[in-house]
């Protein structure tokens, strides 16, 4: 009986973004088994008005509204909520480098990213670098191998994924070695240039690596603009600080998922955790408290699988 309408900013809703690497590595070969739901689909199932290509650029929380701007044809309007939920996520982490721009250089976050890397791909690239040891970094080395390009990955810490002690990452690095990866541990990428239309990144170290593509996976940070506009708490870590309910600190504002600030299990401490898991669970207890459940969420304890190659 609730009128529930889903404001998006791109163009696609409920992708199973964790496919996205594999797509480009030829293992998920189509595409449209990444698609779960269109809005179409939801409407169908569970009548929701789900408005894809729609970007929110306020909120009134005085007479709570939202204004809206239609990406297409830049008209606005403007939308009233009884409840407003906010589950934005977290942006790829780009450096203020030289460079930065170069039409080459890639993060991978949603659909139209990975298309514009396998687009690359397929076009018969040779050479990438990725910059980042992390989950994505290792999947996205891996599926690049898959197709045949030579991989060189730069981590700036003297191991592969930074969550691991340093004995397991080592075992990891020597297996991605055996894969034919090519590591650049404890070096920084400090700039990219052009070179004929192929990207050339310049480490600390003094080497260049030339190649026909470079991908960003340093990170995300949560993106908490609109939230810092319309006056919301941020917590200490920048994520936006909720109760156990996924409130805000407006009552009738909640917050869910990568853009949320969690408690640590072990430490007890405020944590960002970037996990699927947690943000499905929270989005569920958002529609809990939201209808009068008293569901609420404890601690992240940031529990995370990762395939490379045959580890």
């Amino acid at each position: 009986t609730a009128e529930i309408i889903i404001l998006e900013r791109d163009e696609y809703v409920s992708f199973a973004n964790c496919g996205l690497p594999y797509h480009i590595g030829g293992e998920i070969e189509d595409r449209a088994a990444l698609l779960l739901q269109t809005p179409e689909s939801l409407k169908a199932s569970l009548n929701l008005d789900v408005r894809t290509g729609h970007e929110v650029l306020a909120i009134e929380r005085t007479n709570k509204r939202v204004t809206v701007r239609k990406r297409a044809t830049g008209e606005e309007y403007t939308e009233s909520y009884d409840k407003l939920v906010l589950c934005q996520g977290a942006n790829p982490v780009r450096p203020p480098l030289p460079g930065i721009d170069h039409p080459r250089l890639f993060t991978l976050r949603n659909i139209p990213d990975m298309d514009a890397i396998k687009a690359v791909v397929d076009q018969g690239a040779t050479r990438a670098v990725i910059v980042g040891g992390g989950y994505i970094g290792m999947e996205v080395a891996e599926a690049l191998r898959h197709r045949g390009l030579a991989v060189d990955l730069v981590e700036m810490l003297p191991q592969l994924m930074p969550p691991l002690d340093v004995e397991m990452a080592r075992d990891l690095a020597y297996h991605m070695e055996s894969h034919g990866v090519t590591l650049h541990l404890g070096v920084t990428a400090q700039s990219f240039v052009d070179v004929q239309g192929q990207i050339q990144v310049n480490l600390s170290d003094g080497v260049t690596l030339l190649s026909d593509l470079a991908i960003m996976a340093v990170g995300v940070r949560p993106a908490s603009t609109l939230a810092r506009e319309t006056g919301l708490a941020i917590g200490p870590r920048g994520g936006i600080k909720v109760d156990p309910h996924m409130r805000t600190s407006d009552p009738d504002i909640y917050a869910a998922g990568d853009m949320v600030e969690v408690t640590d299990t072990i430490t007890g401490e405020p944590a960002l955790i970037p996990l699927a898991g947690p943000a499905n669970r929270q989005g569920r207890i958002v529609a809990d408290h939201i209808f009068g459940r008293t569901s609420a969420y404890q601690s992240t304890q940031g529990t995370a699988v990762l395939k490379v190659f045959e580890m």
